[in-house]
């Protein structure tokens, strides 16, 4: 029991912290997107080719034709998805991290 005013007091103070690291995130933010609104090459010739996909007259096609646009649309899709450079952290491994902090504290 006496652990948890220490608990509430940690709580309370990372609680407190985190608007002012919001506010400095959202001026670099703004700069940086402002910057990077270039797409890299590869990125606008898959876009491009999604685009051709689209536009394209499917009724003509055999079914293994179709078969294979679809493959190729998945394909890059799936590319697309990789080119986001970000961290991406599972439910699982959030809670996980949120364990290992409580027991270390």
């Amino acid at each position: 029991m006496k652990k948890f005013p220490s608990y509430l007091m940690i709580m309370i103070l990372s609680l407190s912290f985190v608007p002012s690291t919001i506010m400095a995130s959202e001026s670099n933010l703004k700069n940086v997107t402002s910057e990077n609104k270039e797409m890299p090459a590869e990125v606008k010739v898959m876009l491009s080719r999604l685009e051709e996909i689209k536009a394209m007259d499917k009724s003509a096609l055999s079914r293994s034709e179709k078969k294979e646009l679809r493959e190729e649309v998945r394909s890059i899709k799936s590319d697309l998805k990789t080119t986001n450079k970000g961290v991406f952290l599972s439910v699982g491994a959030i809670i996980i991290i949120v364990l290992l902090l409580i027991l270390i504290f």
